[in-house]
């Protein structure tokens, strides 16, 4: 297992960490199995989120690493409030964070998260009392440290020029290098750490049919994945999209989920496949970047 800098802390992580969201939460016992195999392989990265089944998943990872807890840097989000109903809807506001980082620490069975995550966010929150409530997290020692999750550079930027932010968790794969125009520059010049996910765009750049995928029509999405399949050759189209993403040196973290012990070792198996400077090329010409037409900086 490779490990690299999480942008100006001194935490060594897995390059590539294990997005629980997937996990087969309604089958505890492989999910757990499925976590304890991830980090047998030297995975050392989990990420979860309030979010996730009602906040199930916060409890599952909670159980899987309740002896073991000093092998995880322990990733969650908030932001996202569950409604009696069944509903939810964002809440960035200081009073609702302080009160639901208790639930996730209860449910995680943990003292302390070591990256927790505003879940999205606008130019319209109330941002100030956003950092607040970190910062206090922070100095109580409930949170080592605190990042954010978005593909809005107006937002990204506002956080890392008044936060002292940890890492952006930002949207990137070979269908959607929006990133590389404003915010992995600014990530990189600031030191900020940057993990992605959609590193396999739903699936579409693994073993799902050709679809429309934001800016990509389907046609397009079709010509990339034979560009992928001739790039891959006897090994997997996987191997090759997660590849991609690692190439970037700035890129501490590749978060895959998994539902499968299949798809597990296919992830792993993709850290002992390097993609060479000829077949990236070929790749990005494949899909050129384009820029985010809203958010902009």
């Amino acid at each position: 297992m490779k490990f690299r800098k999480l942008g100006k802390t001194d935490h060594m992580l897995s390059e590539i960490g294990l997005g629980c969201m997937s996990l087969p939460v309604d089958d505890e016992k492989e999910a757990i199995r499925l976590i304890h195999l991830a980090m047998d392989a030297g995975i050392n990265v989990l990420d979860t989120a309030d979010l996730y089944q009602q906040g199930k998943n916060e409890e599952l990872v909670g159980k899987a690493i309740q002896d073991r807890r000093d092998a995880v840097f322990l990733c969650t989000k908030v932001g996202n409030e569950w409604k009696p109903d069944g509903s939810w809807s964002w809440n960035p506001r200081k009073e609702y964070i302080v009160k639901a980082i208790k639930q996730s620490l209860r449910r995680l069975k943990t003292d302390h998260i070591d990256l927790y995550q505003m879940h999205g966010g606008t130019m319209e929150d109330p941002l100030d009392e956003s950092l607040e409530a970190m910062t206090l997290l922070q100095s109580e020692g409930l949170i080592r440290h605190y990042g954010i999750s978005s593909i809005r550079p107006t937002v990204i930027q506002w956080w890392v020029k008044n936060a002292n932010l940890a890492s952006v968790m930002v949207q990137y794969s070979l269908l959607d290098r929006r990133p590389e125009e404003q915010i992995l520059p600014l990530l990189t010049k600031e030191e900020v750490g940057i993990l992605l996910r959609g590193t396999l765009a739903q699936g579409l750049l693994v073993d799902k049919p050709a679809k429309d995928y934001l800016e990509r029509n389907a046609e397009m999405v079709s010509f990339v994945q034979e560009k992928i399949r001739k790039v891959a050759g006897s090994v997997s189209p996987e191997m090759v999209a997660l590849n991609f993403v690692l190439k970037r040196p700035e890129v501490d973290v590749a978060m895959v989920g998994v539902r499968t012990e299949k798809q597990l070792k296919g992830m792993l198996a993709s850290l002992e496949y390097k993609l060479s400077a000829e077949d990236y090329m070929t790749l990005k010409e494949a899909a050129p970047a384009y820029p985010y037409k809203q958010h902009r900086i």
